[in-house]
């Protein structure tokens, strides 16, 4: 199997898209009986690897019923259009909020080409491709769809945005929750045993962060006692119901340090670089709380651009928005 494809079981792959770093951002393919569903997609770059996941499935493009973004920030939608080009069958089912960027996306590059200029544009997503409005629907809170007879299930889960839901799928018992549940990069796990702990951190990420909107998000997915998330950044965490339980604990504390900083600073004439001073020392204890003694140079680096894009997000969320140094979608 290609290094960049993991088989997690239960009929689910995930697939390394390639972006920013090596297991930095995934997208999905579940297979049941000879038919597939993505979720998530990368940017325009991964459509290659999705593509040859298929290919090393077995699958046809015919094979494809269903293209899920949880959300329509780039780095989980940007490649849909092109990826609907070549899946003939494929129905691409988006948040409400957020249809109307996948089938007319100017919006959405005009407000990341004002920010990066169209070199790194066309550096990191390329040009961004419509969904034929015909082919594309919206989803609804308690919608079941089905794959071949799999039942899954999506909610709205706002908290990282208002365009966002996130999939159940009874069968792996665990839900598809793009940035809701958090990021887990693989370089901070803790080995314990045969196994891997794993440490989130939320994503407060601009420009629609609401912390109340997220625990309530997360209580709900809770609800079904999950025993394993599958997140963008990066793969399947949680070993069992009381695993996710834990990461779910850790984040959420995390998410009240985050607030109660940015509060803290409101008025400050130099809030953004304290915030992101008083962030990054955040989360380094918390990692030291998770595994012990580490690289904090390197752990700082590996954080980098999350502080930046969780201060943009804490500011915007205090009403006091600066312009954000990334894309994002109303």
């Amino acid at each position: 199997m290609p290094d960049f494809i993991e088989d997690l079981g239960h009929g689910i792959y995930a697939i390394d898209t390639g972006f920013q770093r090596p297991r930095f951002d995934a997208a999905y393919l579940m297979v049941e009986a000879g038919r597939a569903a993505f979720i998530d997609t990368g940017t325009n770059f991964a459509v290659p690897r999705l593509l040859a996941a298929l290919d090393h499935l077995g699958l046809a493009r015919e094979a494809v019923d269903w293209v899920i973004p949880t959300h329509v920030h780039l780095d989980h939608a940007g490649g849909v259009g092109l990826l609907m080009q070549q899946l003939p069958q494929a129905r691409a089912l988006v948040h409400p909020r957020g249809l109307r960027h996948m089938v007319d996306p100017k919006a959405l590059w005009l407000s990341a080409l004002s920010v990066y200029g169209e070199v790194e544009m066309e550096r990191s997503y390329g040009k961004l491709v419509p969904v034929a409005a015909d082919r594309a629907q919206a989803s609804s809170d308690g919608q079941v769809i089905e794959l071949a007879g799999r039942p899954l299930r999506l909610i709205d889960a706002p908290g990282h945005c208002k365009h966002h839901h996130a999939i159940w799928d009874a069968r792996s018992q665990g839900w598809f929750c793009g940035d809701t549940f958090g990021l887990s990069y693989r370089e901070f796990d803790r080995q314990l045993g045969q196994n891997s702990q794993a440490w989130i951190l939320p994503t407060s990420t601009p420009v629609q962060f609401d912390p109340t909107a997220l625990k309530t998000t997360v209580a709900q997915l809770l609800e079904t006692g999950p025993t394993a998330m599958y997140l963008t950044h990066y793969g399947r965490v949680g070993h069992d119901a009381a695993d996710v339980r834990r990461l779910a604990a850790g984040m959420l504390a995390l998410v009240d340090g985050m607030t109660q900083i940015a509060l803290a600073l409101r008025e400050s004439p130099e809030r953004h670089r304290l915030l992101k001073s008083e962030l990054l020392a955040l989360y380094l204890a918390d990692l030291v709380q998770h595994q012990g003694p580490f690289d904090a140079d390197r752990a700082a680096e590996w954080l980098a651009m999350d502080v930046e894009l969780n201060a943009q997000g804490l500011e915007v969320w205090l009403g006091q928005s600066s312009k954000p140094l990334v894309q994002r979608v109303p």
